[in-house]
């Protein structure tokens, strides 16, 4: 029955999907007497935790109960008050954990109070099924930058526009949807100032209580136009220009006068180094970004290593002509033994798409 009840925690966890960041998606559930007592899940950052939030709902006495948790309870004071105290303090006899704690600051520390207090632990639930649906965390806690997933959306000769330059839309209204409701999760979408200069996007999730993710824009030299949608809405949606030295200071300083907040990142080939880049909106506490940039920002990406998944949506439509874009530009590759692999594969139909994810 364990696995039972994880799965319950697990899809309670699925609840905090983009409200909880950079915090993990969390949920337990708890056991008595082979019935559910509680079940809840971590609703938003800086709240209560799932554990507390289980605690606080039982409607029975949680001595001798059994707790079934997706991560490992706390053991520190951070935004809330450690949960492992609190687990001790109701006498529950038995706690049941997915994962343990990656960060290897805190990893096994609760396990530890609990096994020091008296109560059981078994570790290892499903644990791959959390790994997976906490991916971002995995990453961000220990290397603290986020996880980057590459969007593209392209025909089924591989072109992401016509050879004009037209791109609304290759894909699907179901792929198009599906691309909201990962912005609705993500903490940040990134773009290349060429995507701003051609297209004038405005980044936003236009799901019903859906929540635009910062908007990040790579800009070595700060070409941006100044009555572009990002920079309007600045105000309104937090937008942040990564730059370099090469930026003047009198556009620095009107940029921010609009509301965009400004990085300046260390340079490599006169153009953004993208690994400074995440290092610095990881210490924003950014803990996951979408790529939707252009060819030349993708293959960039690519190259420099900061890409985690990919997202591919494949439309069954034919394009044509050999100066139509593709999704990876730059230079590439010479040999085909130094292509970049992708694993993981999984694929999927959204609508007469075909949706194609892999890790890199």
């Amino acid at each position: 029955m364990d696995k039972f009840y994880m799965n319950l925690a697990l899809e309670l966890a699925k609840k905090g999907k983009g409200k909880v960041n950079p915090n993990p998606m969390v949920g337990a559930v708890i056991v008595k007497d082979n019935k559910i007592i509680a079940q809840e899940y971590h609703e938003e950052y800086g709240n209560n935790h799932a554990e507390i939030n289980a605690i606080n709902n039982a409607k029975e006495n949680l001595e001798g109960s059994t707790m079934y948790v997706t991560l490992e309870p706390c053991s520190h004071y951070g935004k809330t008050p450690p949960c492992v105290e609190k687990i001790i303090e109701t006498k529950i006899s038995k706690v049941v954990i997915a994962s343990l704690d990656p960060n290897p600051l805190v990893s096994g520390k609760g396990v530890k109070k609990l096994v020091d207090a008296g109560v059981e632990v078994v570790t290892g639930i499903l644990d791959y099924e959390n790994k997976k649906l906490n991916e971002v965390f995995m990453k961000y806690i220990v290397k603290k930058i986020p996880f980057v997933i590459m969007k593209s959306a392209m025909s089924l000769d591989g072109k992401i526009s016509t050879r004009t330059g037209e791109s609304k839309w290759i894909s699907s209204d179901e792929s198009r949807e599906n691309v909201h409701k990962l912005r609705n999760e993500v903490m940040g979408i990134l773009v290349g100032v060429n995507t701003i200069i051609q297209d004038n996007p405005q980044l936003t999730c236009r799901l019903e209580n859906g929540k635009t993710p910062i908007k990040i824009v790579v800009d070595s030299n700060l070409r941006i136009p100044l009555d572009s949608k990002v920079i309007k809405d600045a105000h309104n949606n937090r937008t942040i220009i990564i730059t370099t030295s090469l930026a003047k200071e009198s556009i620095v300083k009107e940029l921010e006068n609009k509301g965009v907040e400004i990085i300046i990142a260390e340079s490599k080939d006169n153009s953004v180094d993208l690994n400074d880049m995440v290092k610095k909106l990881g210490q924003l506490n950014i803990d996951s970004i979408l790529l939707e940039g252009g060819a030349t920002l993708n293959f960039s990406a690519i190259k420099e290593g900061i890409v985690d998944k990919l997202q591919v949506y494949i439309a069954p439509k034919l394009i044509g002509g050999k100066l139509s874009k593709t999704p990876i530009g730059g230079n590439g590759i010479e040999k085909l033994k130094d292509a970049y692999q992708i694993r993981d594969i999984s694929v999927k139909m959204l609508s007469e798409d075909i949706l194609i994810e892999g890790y890199l």
